[in-house]
């Protein structure tokens, strides 16, 4: 009895260090994505090459996740939301892995824009980074906090960000329309737009993760089916 105690405690600190990891994966990922705006907005080209050094330790915390996922798989043969808990565990990883990529490409933009007369005032993509960074806290704390309300939100706040994607591509345009010395600059500004935008995706595919991980319910691409339906 001891002993059988004695494992489940064990395979409950093994899913804690899973969840731990992600959380601390996601701060690595917000803190990405202010160090690559603030090289953006305060023209510091060695904050952008430090996101792009730092993107190491990223890429080696979603690997050390998968790993413990496949082992806690392979070991201890989790059934019902556990198993639904490491399952979306390796793919929140991977899409926070993915969204520190998107860090280091505004950061490589970030490079070649500060080389450059400044276009015009950052003022709308700081407000797409905020809003993004937002979406990072609120899809952890929803899966630290099973909190549905906190994935819905996730998914709303997504139209914002796409929002401002489009605001900020109509003005370069306008731009580049005015002057074609504007264009190469006014493109590498709709990049890191547009890489914020796909930031916005990762994040919601985290909240839809966490949404499958607490009902089973599949809501991507709108959606809703129930694991083990089968009309699936």
């Amino acid at each position: 009895m001891e002993e059988r105690r004695h494992t489940s405690l064990h395979y409950e600190q093994e899913l804690q260090e899973v969840k731990n990891a992600l959380i601390y994966l996601g701060g690595l990922t917000e803190k990405a994505i202010q160090t690559a705006m603030r090289a953006l907005t305060e023209r510091n080209t060695e904050l952008a090459r430090q996101v792009i050094r730092e993107d190491d330790e990223i890429n080696k915390m979603d690997t050390e996740i998968e790993e413990r996922c496949i082992r806690i798989l392979a070991l201890r043969q989790p059934a019902a939301i556990d198993l639904r808990f490491i399952t979306t565990a390796i793919k929140i990883s991977g899409h926070l892995e993915r969204i520190g990529d998107m860090a280091v490409n505004i950061a490589e933009k970030a490079i070649q824009l500060n080389e450059e007369p400044q276009l015009k005032p950052y003022i709308d993509l700081p407000r797409m980074a905020g809003l993004v960074e937002e979406m990072i806290r609120d899809a952890l704390d929803a899966m630290i906090r099973a909190d549905l309300q906190k994935a819905d939100k996730v998914r709303q706040t997504e139209q914002g960000v796409d929002d401002l994607n489009e605001q900020i591509f109509r003005e370069l345009l306008t731009f580049m329309m005015e002057d074609s010395k504007n264009i190469h600059r006014s493109l590498l500004i709709m990049q890191v737009s547009k890489n914020l935008e796909r930031i916005a995706d990762h994040t919601k595919g985290v909240a839809d993760m966490v949404t499958y991980m607490l009902t089973g319910k599949n809501v991507r691409h709108g959606e809703s089916k129930t694991s083990g339906d089968p009309s699936e």
